[in-house]
């Protein structure tokens, strides 16, 4: 039975088990958080290259489509320093969506990105992100959107996203992103970052 004295010596265990040393242990906050992000990437990873049905049928657009997402900001940059998540705090963000496909070149974008912060062992929602962008829909899954982005801390900028559908599926589709968040306002200096996303669109 895994308790707060022994939980430190047990972090040789397998991922079930550290799950479990992950509750028992809040006062370790950055093992905490280091733990937390490697089993949801590896979750995720086993998730997409699990086998799918392929879909040959023919699209009829307009189409709608949903999706659900998980992010994690790698690093911001600006004039004064480099913010590299998972140092001193560990941010991670659940974008979800709706996408307007026009045709199978260009569509429209909404999406809201509540983000939530780890800190000193305690977690916060943080910030929320209105998130609306022109798709740009190219073949083999590539897709370039153009976000703007409004967040309720008073920054505000621009957000390029490089996404790339995985594996499509009979009824869902995974796929991951990489975007390049920049942002200005509420007496900050400018900054740009970089965010990998990872998700799944029903």
């Amino acid at each position: 039975m895994f308790t707060r004295e022994n939980c430190l010596e047990s972090w040789d265990l397998g991922i079930i088990d550290k799950l479990f040393l992950v509750i028992l242990c809040p006062q370790k906050s950055k093992i905490r958080m280091k733990q937390l992000a490697v089993i949801t990437l590896l979750f995720l990873f086993t998730c997409s290259i699990s086998p799918a049905q392929q879909v040959n049928s023919t699209t009829v657009y307009p189409k709608i489509v949903g999706y659900s997402s998980i992010l994690f900001p790698i690093v911001v940059l600006d004039k004064n320093a480099a913010v590299i998540n998972f140092n001193d705090s560990y941010t991670v963000g659940f974008p979800v969506g709706i996408n307007i496909l026009k045709s199978d070149k260009i569509g429209f974008s909404f999406e809201i990105v509540p983000l939530i912060k780890v800190e000193d062992g305690k977690d916060k929602m943080s910030n929320l992100l209105f998130h609306p962008g022109i798709m740009f829909r190219y073949k083999n899954g590539f897709t370039f959107i153009s976000r703007v982005a409004f967040e309720t801390s008073g920054r505000y900028g621009i957000t390029p996203v490089f996404n790339k559908r995985l594996i499509k599926g009979k009824n869902i589709n995974f796929m991951t992103a990489v975007s390049l968040p920049m942002r200005f306002g509420n007496e900050k200096p400018p900054s740009i970052g970089i965010a990998i996303q990872f998700g799944i669109a029903f």
